[in-house]
């Protein structure tokens, strides 16, 4: 999927923040949970988290900005993310990988080439299990689960661990109702 014309102009329009604030931003955020964190585990769960409430908000945003009217299946979604909510949010797009579902879970994994959160940061050897990039991950997951989506979100794949490119796995399955079969 292209980025369709009428998004690219959204885009466009959408006030941009200067990346290099972005990224020291972040990292001072990053810098400062690791403070408070007993652990790396505990670090990567209040990023999540804090992703998880961010997604819950800018899903408005995104939906009245980006004049989706309705994704017509699970792929559509999956690009969505992709290439018109990151391009949106982070001013990158991320290659689309779509997966064999299974047991009504459909999986993706966002390929990205570059990350603006990492410009400028290398781990240090002590915090090799941190995910640097989590709140991405939990703004995902905070905004599907706001259109009735369960998801889980991991990286495959970092450029701060010395791999090519950075690899986010998506498992999405539709939240249930008491009126579902």
């Amino acid at each position: 999927m292209q980025i369709r014309k009428s998004n690219k102009v959204v885009v466009n329009r959408i006030e941009k923040v200067n990346s290099e604030l972005l990224t020291l931003t972040y990292g001072a955020i990053v810098s400062q949970i690791i403070k408070d964190s007993d652990t790396v585990i505990e670090a990567n769960e209040q990023l999540e988290k804090m992703g998880f409430n961010i997604g819950q908000r800018i899903i408005d945003e995104y939906l009245s900005k980006a004049e989706i009217k309705q994704c017509r299946d699970k792929i559509d979604v999956a690009e969505n993310i992709g290439k018109v909510s990151m391009q949106m949010f982070l001013g990158v797009t991320a290659e689309v990988e779509v997966l064999p579902e299974t047991d009504k879970i459909f999986t993706f994994n966002l390929h990205f080439t570059e990350n603006p959160l990492n410009d400028f940061v290398e781990l240090p050897e002590h915090l090799q299990g941190l995910n640097y990039s989590n709140m991405i991950a939990g703004a995902i997951r905070g905004a599907l689960s706001t259109i009735h989506w369960i998801a889980t979100c991991r990286f495959l794949k970092d450029q701060l661990k010395n791999d090519d490119k950075t690899i986010l796995q998506v498992e999405m399955i539709r939240e249930k109702f008491k009126d579902d079969e």
